[in-house]
């Protein structure tokens, strides 16, 4: 696909629309990683509490971004053609089962499941935009899902410093999560770089680098939490390993959508010409 000499940033989605992927991928990377981790008891309930605001918050920023709000019902007649459509006829079986499932834990499996196809969703709807090539790149699609499985637990490990102090075997797979998230960044960033042009390629460098550094930083926290020979004194370790693991994905959607959204450009090499050529 070629690509124009002057590609100009997106001012379709804001800041509203980074929302919405933060709050959807934030809420259901979180019920996730709390029904793969068996939180149990008052810990359970409030992660699925925070997953359902986490969702409920990332619709209203989306809603709000609408121009005009009152016909958002028009969204929910595509589903043959739409990831935003199917996006939407989620929400309220995801939203309905999650809160069902704080009373009645035999439904947090299906509310998981519905997360899961949720979360997708909106990594398709990204990918879905031919016209940002950082966004169509095929590894937009994993890379968004990963991101949101690490900013859940992220925020379950967070949540576990001040409820259940203890490393436990969760560091592992939060480790896990984030060493994924750094090498899809990375290949992601790669393979961009051979596309873009300068404007577009600094904003995805950008975006990277500040993704990168925050995996990082929370990565370092993790390992330390790993060695730590007294689980107590690691809890403030915990939270903070948690809380980067969180914003680190959170700043990275919101710079996806925000700033590295450059267009391809438009290149014209035949001008058409009005009337008989002489």
């Amino acid at each position: 696909m070629s690509f124009g000499p002057n590609p100009w940033q997106q001012q379709s989605w804001d800041a509203r629309a980074a929302g919405n992927f933060i709050g959807g991928g934030a809420g259901c990377g979180l019920l996730l990683f709390a029904t793969l981790a068996d939180a149990q008891g008052l810990l359970r309930q409030a992660l699925l509490v925070l997953s359902l605001l986490l969702v409920s918050l990332g619709l209203l920023c989306v809603w709000a971004e609408i121009g005009r709000p009152w016909r958002a019902i028009n969204v929910l007649f595509h589903p043959r053609t739409s990831w935003m459509t199917r996006e939407a006829l989620l929400a309220p079986l995801l939203l309905g089962c999650t809160a069902a499932a704080v009373p009645w834990p035999a439904l947090q499996p299906l509310a998981a499941l519905l997360a899961l196809a949720f979360l997708y969703c909106q990594a398709r709807i990204l990918q879905a935009a031919r016209g940002i090539p950082a966004w169509r790149e095929p590894l937009t699609v994993p890379l968004i899902v990963a991101t949101g499985l690490a900013e859940g637990a992220g925020l379950y490990w967070l949540a576990a410093a001040a409820w259940q102090p203890g490393r436990g075997t969760a560091w592992l797979a939060l480790g896990a999560l984030l060493v994924l998230r750094l090498a899809l960044v990375m290949l992601w960033h790669r393979r961009l770089a051979t596309q873009l042009r300068p404007a577009a390629l600094r904003a995805v460098r950008h975006t990277a680098m500040l993704c990168n550094a925050a995996t990082l930083a929370a990565l370092a926290l993790v390992l330390l939490v790993a060695v730590a020979p007294v689980a107590p004194s690691a809890a403030p370790l915990q939270a903070l390993a948690g809380a980067l693991a969180a914003a680190g994905g959170a700043l990275f959607k919101f710079m996806l959508v925000t700033r590295a959204g450059f267009n391809q450009g438009f290149a014209l090499p035949h001008l058409p010409v009005r009337g008989s050529r002489r």
